[in-house]
């Protein structure tokens, strides 16, 4: 029960910081079009472009957007552009080489 709980707690947090704003700008760091962030979260065109201009969609359109991207390695927080999880920053940086790490950006 108990998880229940804490997974509808992690799905209001998650809805209150995912905005139709951070669905753009997510798609443009990603080089996503609205048809392809449609085929990758599994959630109508219809209603990502009614996300994006900031009309109502279903709980459960919202949060496939928000976790697809999370899958990517994004993050959002209320009020910030998105941006990529430590552990996204990590894979790339390993992926570089030891010896590149001092110019990572």
């Amino acid at each position: 029960m108990a998880s229940l709980a804490m997974n509808h707690i992690l799905e209001r947090i998650a809805l209150f910081q995912f905005t139709p704003t951070h669905c753009v700008q997510a798609r443009a760091m990603l080089g996503w079009s609205v048809e392809q962030l449609s085929r990758e979260a599994e959630v109508a065109v219809d209603d990502i472009q009614r996300f994006e201009t900031q009309q109502e969609v279903a709980d459960a359109a919202r949060l496939a957007l928000a976790y697809r991207f999370e899958a990517q390695g994004l993050v959002f927080f209320h009020g910030f552009a998105p941006g990529r999880s430590v552990s996204a920053m990590n894979s790339a940086l390993e992926s570089v080489g030891h010896g590149d790490h001092a110019m990572a950006k």
